[in-house]
């Protein structure tokens, strides 16, 4: 298999790098390295959306769940693809004429606060580096399983093709790369999966005993962990409003209106994509049952076409998911390096183009020492609890000040820290106590449900106690945020603009 891969990463790879290059062709003001000077038209960066939002959780990390847990594992999709209808209910309009570059941009304009400037963009970059690390042992696994070569090489190719596509020319460039990856991950999906499904109808599709038992398993659900399903849910479906990279996306876009059809395209997308991670889950249930036995359920997608297809025509089906699953980790990983690079950058060189592609190095180097010294989890899994802390933190930020006029400073940095502290150390306690935490376990292991409204509520009772210390823009702030397009309040956010 492994020169038929070579070649399917390979050409990955240089698409993505040649891509880039031609980014950087038309990339020359801040703005065009920030938020691509504001012009990209909804098609191109519903694209582009679903091209970073569909992570490795997506490629691998759905298939491999529903090998293992079968039915229930389908609200990952589901709550995937849902959060993008919140987005669409909530954010996106708003949050495209606050005018900001990036969400502490957002903020500290809302709030005029430089300490909840300072608060979300910690979280931000935690965030990202938390969420980067997945997509790197995605990486890692991929290569070790269909070439045989270190696990480390997956991780350090894909930074090294991140940081240098991001360099070259900034969000301007990454727009097109993630556009182009995202059809190549659906191609990458759906054709085996077409032709797995003809060979096993030209086939009867033949069943063996213990493959049967699988498929009667998915009708299954877990009646008695319920609480798994509703705080899973809410982290999904919340999380997705704080996800730094998503988010970026809209200040990219002309106008509100584009950002709503940005969003609707999106939905359409999302749901197009996850009917296949979906058929090889199910197929995977019947013909791959030892990948959950074994552990490596994560590689469902990855070695069903070869068992369904036998060496010749599996190893290049094989080669093609491989290159679709590395596009899946270069372009979420460098829709992550763009917007914590924007972050780093203007809290640390001062906005320009050059301290721009230093952030770039320096976002990117972190989450790579990290996956190099961990193991990786179950890919959704994992990607599940930055959801969480995400919703924790970020989201009751961005709602409260996108629609509720009587937050403060001190309220949204008191809930923020809240959100952080409570989940945190409950994904943590969950990871080190396990089974042994007896029946916490799965409070802490999913914290989503109580630890949300916990945020939200602080948020609210300390704004409430400070209400005397509301910014004198917050008028002018609210009217911009939810003023007709035509309408120009002459308020601008801080920060560089284009």
């Amino acid at each position: 298999m492994t020169p038929a891969v070579l070649v399917g990463l390979g050409a990955v790879c240089v698409a993505t790098v040649l891509i880039s290059v031609y980014g950087l062709r038309i990339s020359r003001t801040t703005g065009d390295f920030y938020v691509a000077s504001r012009t990209v038209r909804p098609w191109w960066n519903a694209s582009a959306i679903g091209g970073e939002y569909l992570s490795a959780a997506s490629f691998l990390g759905v298939a491999g769940l529903i090998l293992v847990s079968g039915i229930d594992a389908l609200w990952f999709p589901i709550g995937y693809t849902a959060g993008y209808l919140m987005l669409l209910l909530f954010v996106a309009a708003p949050l495209r004429r606050s005018g900001a570059y990036t969400l502490p941009d957002f903020a500290a304009a809302r709030l005029d606060s430089r300490p909840a400037r300072r608060v979300t963009s910690v979280l931000v970059v935690t965030i990202g580096w938390l969420y980067i690390v997945p997509q790197l042992h995605g990486a890692a696994l991929t290569v070790r399983i269909t070439t045989g070569l270190p696990a480390w090489v997956g991780a350090a190719v894909v930074v090294v093709v991140v940081v240098l596509t991001v360099m070259a020319g900034g969000m301007r460039s990454i727009t097109f790369v993630q556009a182009f990856q995202y059809w190549l991950k659906l191609t990458a999906l759906a054709v085996p999966a077409v032709f797995v499904l003809l060979t096993l109808g030209a086939q009867g599709a033949p069943i063996t005993d213990g493959g049967a038992a699988f498929l009667r398993d998915l009708d299954v659900t877990d009646a008695a962990s319920p609480y798994r399903n509703v705080s899973l849910i809410i982290a999904l479906l919340f999380g997705t409003l704080g996800l730094p990279h998503v988010l970026v996306r809209f200040y990219t876009n002309p106008d509100g209106s584009a950002a709503r059809r940005t969003t609707v395209i999106v939905l359409g997308l999302l749901a197009l994509f996850y009917l296949f991670p979906t058929i090889f889950g199910v197929l995977g249930r019947i013909y791959t049952p030892d990948l959950a036995v074994g552990g490596q359920a994560d590689a469902t997608v990855l070695l069903l076409p070869q068992r369904v297809l036998g060496s010749t025509g599996g190893d290049l089906l094989a080669a093609l998911i491989t290159g679709g699953a590395f596009a899946a980790f270069l372009s979420t990983t460098s829709g992550l390096v763009v917007s914590l690079a924007g972050v780093v950058s203007q809290d640390l060189f001062h906005g320009s183009v050059k301290g721009f592609r230093w952030a770039a190095v320096l976002s990117a180097a972190v989450p790579l020492v990290v996956a190099l010294a961990t193991d990786s989890r179950a890919l959704a899994g994992s990607i599940g609890t930055v959801f969480a802390f995400t919703a924790s933190t970020i989201c009751p930020m961005l709602l409260l000040g996108i629609w509720w006029h009587g937050l403060t400073a001190a309220g949204a940095i008191a809930g923020m820290a809240a959100g952080a502290a409570v989940c945190g150390s409950a994904i943590v306690a969950a990871a080190v106590g396990g089974a042994a935490l007896g029946p916490f376990a799965e409070l802490l292991a999913q914290p989503a449900a109580w630890s949300v409204p916990l945020a939200f509520a602080v948020m609210v009772v300390v704004s409430r106690l400070t209400a005397s210390r509301q910014p004198a823009t917050v008028s002018r702030v609210m009217a911009r945020l939810h003023a007709p397009e035509r309408a120009d309040t002459g308020w601008r956010p801080a920060g560089p603009q284009a």
